[in-house]
């Protein structure tokens, strides 16, 4: 076995390890109640063999990082498998320092998910090892990835930290105008991560059922001089096409639930490289994570953050918002170093330039300018608490879109990281 293979292990271990920990997690908060001893010794004892477990699961991340690094002579952020699987490592790293600054292991509640998720969405990727583009070929590579994602991975425990203190003080009882208008962006951002969540089981599922489709599509090119040349280019499909890309013919479609035929042509202006794959895969992740989030509706019968909302009851909201905005805290001048200044010397060696207004950096741009202002607004305004969380949940939301929805979606110097 190869160091490539072995690391494949390695970050198999650290995922189901992440699982066992937030499992325990789970029995140590919401085992306060049935628990016959003291709730404070079973959380004590429980978050301890939690933590032992996040810890063990972390190292095992560690070996797959430090062995894929060395058995493929590159350091494994060069694409997007690599960056999410280092990202997910990076949220571990951050988690573990506010925990040993803080010591509330209901942060792991909500931390380890995140990593899982994200762990897990990395695997969708093709987990082979590609050869580096001219462009990476740089000590800068190294050195501008790892500080930008340090950095989002503080914004991660942030967001974690932030959506509890949400969880924690809105009032799901409230009848007012104000109190369900808070409840429901709560709710949505729970659904939102369902859909995350029905995106990997829909992959996974149509995966291991071997689904295929098969388009052939049609693109014309119109040169400066006015001749247009037309290209055919083959589109794969994983998942049942309920779009098939725009002025495509059918090559063949696995039939799913009797439907063997794609139920519409995506729009003309979404013409882009493998765009009707794309709005298939986000039609497919909103389909499944709806019918996830509705199966737990009728199992709870509540929304789900009245269903969360009692496991917090014991937890100061006070401490939610502090470990919040020192994530951030710790968070924005890692970020700042690795996203903007780091990033500017390596596009200055790569391209010739410091900026170019590239779909990434300009996100990355955004990212920094809304953490700034999170920052003002919190040390010069005074806003703390609702307004505070609400902001950090914000700021997530950006960081996620840049870092999957510009390598993904928008064409860019930086799509290489979505191959």
């Amino acid at each position: 076995m190869n160091l490539v293979d072995f690391s494949s292990d390695a970050f198999i271990a650290a995922f189901f390890l992440y699982c066992i920990a937030f499992m325990l997690y789970v029995i140590s908060i919401a085992g306060r109640k049935w628990s016959n001893r003291d709730p404070v010794e079973h959380e004590r004892k429980w978050s301890r063999i939690a933590f032992f477990f996040s810890s063990a699961g972390l190292a095992a991340h560690i070996v797959f990082f430090i062995t894929r690094w060395i058995g493929s002579g590159q350091i494994p952020t060069s694409n997007m498998y690599e960056f999410l699987t280092f990202l997910g490592m990076a949220i571990m790293l951050a988690y573990t320092v506010i925990f040993f600054l803080y010591r509330k292991p209901l942060l792991g509640m909500f931390a380890l998910p995140l990593t899982i998720i994200i762990v897990a969405y990395a695997s969708v990727f093709p987990q082979e090892v590609q050869p580096l583009i001219p462009a990476l070929k740089s000590i800068w590579l190294k050195i501008h990835v790892t500080f930008a994602a340090l950095g989002e991975a503080f914004f991660a425990v942030g967001f974690a930290a932030g959506l509890m203190y949400l969880l924690r003080v809105i009032d799901f009882k409230d009848k007012s105008k104000s109190g369900r208008r808070a409840q429901f962006w709560v709710e949505f951002c729970l659904y939102s991560i369902m859909v995350v969540v029905g995106f990997i089981v829909a992959v996974f599922v149509f995966r291991g059922m071997g689904y295929e489709a098969q388009f052939t599509q049609e693109k014309v090119n119109i040169d400066a001089k006015g001749i247009a040349t037309t290209l055919t280019e083959t589109v794969h499909y994983t998942l049942p096409p309920i779009v098939q890309p725009y002025n495509s013919t059918v090559d063949h479609v696995g039939a799913f639930l009797n439907v063997n035929e794609p139920l519409f042509e995506a729009p003309s202006w979404m013409n882009g490289v493998n765009a009707g794959r794309k709005l298939n895969t986000v039609l497919w992740s909103i389909i499944t994570g709806s019918l996830l989030y509705g199966l737990l509706r009728l199992l709870f019968r509540k929304p789900l953050g009245a269903v969360i909302h009692p496991a917090l009851e014991g937890i100061d909201p006070d401490d939610l918002d502090e470990i919040s905005y020192r994530a951030i805290a710790i968070g924005f001048p890692i970020f700042t170093l690795g996203a903007l200044i780091f990033a500017m010397i390596w596009a200055e060696i790569a391209w010739g330039r410091f900026w170019g207004w590239d779909p990434k950096e300009v996100w990355a741009l955004i990212t920094w300018l809304f953490y700034s202002a999170y920052l003002h607004f919190r040390l010069s305004r005074g806003w703390q608490g609702l307004r505070s969380s609400w902001l950090a949940v914000i700021g997530f939301v950006i960081v996620l879109f840049t870092l999957v929805g510009v390598n993904l979606i928008i064409a860019g110097l930086h799509s290489y990281s979505g191959v």
